[in-house]
Formats: C-alpha cells, sequence, structure tokens
C-alpha cells in the first residue's frame, strides 16, 4: 500500500461527477455501473472508498483516506482536522432559509425574538443567526425537511437547493441564502507529510482534470 494513494468518493448526487473527474485525470475510469454495489476498488495505484457523503471526512481525518471529495456544506457541519485543498467547481447549491409563501418573515427585521428552524445542518445555522444577534432553536431533522413549516413545527427550514424547485413545489420561498456550496478537495493532514510525493502527484492529476491548471 505504500505507492497506493486512498481516495473517499460520496455516494449520492456528486458520486458521478466525481467518478468523471478521476476519468478526466487519467486516475481510473470507473462508472456507477460498473462498480455496482462495490465500496472499495483498487486500481492503477489509486484506491477507491465509496462513502456516504457524511463519512468522508472522518475517512479522511482519521487516515483511512489520503484524500476524500465532499460537499463544502459537509465541511461546515464537519469542520475536522483535513486540509482543504482545491474547489472542484462541480456539486454547486445554495444553503438557504425557506419559509412558507404565506409567511411574513423575509429579512433579519421581520424575524421574531425567537426563530424556530428544522434542518440537517445544525450547527451551520446556528453560527449564521448567532452571528446575526439571532435567537434561534434549532430542530434536527434527517428527512425532508420541507414538511415541517406545513404542520407548524417550526417557522421555517435551513436547507441546500440547486433549483429551488422543491421548496417551490413544497410551498416555500426563499428568504435568504447562508452560503454556497461546492465538491471539495481535502487530505489528510499526515498524508501530506509522510507520503507528500505520492499524494501531491494525485493531487496535481485531479488539478488537471478539474481545468484548474489551465
Amino acid at each position: 500500500m505504500d505507492g497506493t494513494v486512498s481516495i473517499a468518493l460520496p455516494t449520492g448526487a456528486l458520486m458521478h461527477d466525481a467518478l468523471d473527474l478521476l476519468t478526466r485525470s487519467r486516475l481510473v475510469s470507473l462508472s456507477a455501473e460498473e462498480l455496482g454495489r462495490q465500496l472499495l476498488v483498487d486500481a492503477s495505484g489509486l484506491r477507491v472508498i465509496l462513502v456516504r457523503p457524511s463519512d468522508v471526512p472522518a475517512y479522511v481525518d482519521h487516515g483511512a483516506a489520503d484524500l476524500g471529495i465532499v460537499g463544502k456544506d459537509i465541511l461546515w457541519e464537519s469542520p475536522g482536522s483535513h486540509y482543504e485543498l482545491v474547489d472542484l467547481n462541480f456539486g454547486g447549491c445554495r444553503l438557504v432559509l425557506a419559509v412558507p409563501d404565506a409567511s411574513r418573515l423575509d429579512g433579519p427585521e421581520t424575524w421574531p425574538p425567537l426563530l424556530r428552524i428544522a434542518t440537517k445542518y445544525p450547527r451551520t445555522t446556528t453560527a449564521w443567526f448567532e452571528g446575526r444577534g439571532q435567537a434561534v432553536e434549532v430542530v434536527r431533522l434527517h428527512g425532508s425537511v420541507e414538511l415541517a413549516p406545513q404542520v407548524g413545527l417550526v417557522d421555517g427550514i435551513v436547507d441546500l437547493t440547486a433549483s429551488g424547485r422543491t421548496l417551490r413545489e413544497n410551498g416555500l420561498r426563499i428568504a435568504s441564502v447562508l452560503g454556497s456550496s461546492t465538491a471539495r478537495l481535502i487530505a489528510n493532514q499526515a498524508s501530506m507529510k509522510t507520503r507528500m510525493a505520492a499524494v501531491q502527484a494525485v493531487v496535481a492529476k485531479l488539478r488537471e482534470g478539474a481545468g484548474l491548471d489551465r
């Protein structure tokens, strides 16, 4: 394994683009269809580990993977001890505050003394509102958060959106944008020091494949 560099890729929305990046970078050619249910693939000096998006930082931080591709939204919630190397410029979406169409809530001047917000991003949500001097009660949900305002559980939600379509279909509108997220390349700190040449060679190919060195 000394000459093999391992990279953790996220399953789900970013997986196709991440695999395409490996192909464009001339590292390894893999498709979702070829992988099937495989979660671990060794090919051409590269070990590809497929994990849930939220688990990518843990695999990199603890040294199970030298590199990882993960959405910035995950890094907001799991800052960890890795290096964030490159913005890969795919998987773009926004983290937004959305409220029911009929809600009076809009900008900060319309917020009540305490806002109740449902989200899968409690750390980011709390920090954003506290940074604006707004008291917030965060209700952490793991399923579809769009339902929560409709049944009176919360005043609004904080969630990721690419087009806003799902929000509109559920009678929600965007009131504020908390941040923008794209896929990022992260690295294990020890790997960057003890296996620098091998890891940097892969990083250079990924940068080239992402069109960042043109």
